[in-house]
């Protein structure tokens, strides 16, 4: 019977370890990430995005194959969140997004003319400012791959959640918006691993709406899955706490973590 009542504690006790860890490990990183000029500016800007579009919908837009099979011109007048390389869906798919999310170094690193010359609302990681630069458009946000949470505020911390999906969920909370709706976030990948490994793209991406997209010679990492899914748990409740709700209109998508919806249902 003790043996029983003490893992739960033993778990707890390890995981305010790790994160007491996490945290002294940021200590050095904290300065710049709150008081950089580039920081101070974003922190503003993300202050007047906070609560801006309250009341109103929008649709977080991932970049798995469904998206090929999705008719992306119903979001012509819609507030569309896109991600890491969606850039290239404007030529292969006609479709623009209202702005932008990337917190993935490998991302950023190895796609930086493209987002240097974006003209969009552009949300990047506070580590990405090694690469790109600060400009009219752009919102630093100090982001974290440990001490899970979900964040309201997207000027303070802000926890990855192992798939920039789950920032889109935290930016699209702190932006005020009541239903956010997921396409094109298909939580499947035909290239199997460990989680986090770093690869080497041999040929055609079989895994997002286009071949190129982390094309021939591309490094990325393979997705982590469950914790992914921890961040989606966590987004749910906090919506669900605040009486919003979060939809899950992907073509054939395997997560099962918010409530599915018909994409063409949602347009009358």
């Amino acid at each position: 019977m003790s043996q029983s009542n003490s893992t739960p504690e033993v778990s707890a006790l390890g995981r305010l370890a790790r994160n007491g860890y996490d945290f002294f490990k940021r200590v050095p990183e904290l300065p710049a990430a709150y008081l950089h000029p580039w920081r101070r500016e974003s922190r503003r800007r993300l202050g007047h995005l906070k609560d801006s579009h309250k009341g109103e919908r929008c649709f977080i837009v991932g970049n798995g194959p469904s998206l090929k099979n999705t008719d992306l011109s119903r979001l012509k007048n819609a507030f569309a969140i896109g991600m890491n390389r969606v850039f290239l869906a404007s030529e292969e798919l006609g479709f623009t997004p209202s702005c932008l999310v990337c917190v993935n170094d490998l991302v950023v690193e190895q796609s930086v003319p493209e987002f240097n010359a974006l003209q969009m609302p552009k949300f990047f990681s506070w580590r990405a400012s090694k690469w790109l630069q600060m400009d009219d458009w752009m919102h630093f946000i100090y982001t974290t791959y440990t001490t899970p949470k979900f964040s309201t505020d997207v000027r303070n911390r802000v926890w990855e959640g192992a798939t920039v999906t789950n920032v889109c969920l935290q930016l699209a909370y702190h932006m005020g918006f009541t239903e956010v709706i997921l396409i094109g976030v298909d939580h499947s990948f035909a290239t199997k691993g460990k989680p986090n490994t770093t690869v080497q793209s041999e040929g055609d991406d079989p895994n997002h709406f286009s071949a190129a997209y982390f094309g021939k010679g591309f490094r990325w990492q393979l997705p982590d899955l469950e914790t992914s899914e921890m961040g989606y748990r966590m987004a749910r409740q906090a919506y669900e706490k605040a009486g919003r709700r979060v939809l899950d209109a992907t073509i054939g998508g395997k997560l099962d973590i918010f409530e599915k919806v018909n994409y063409d249902s949602l347009f009358g």
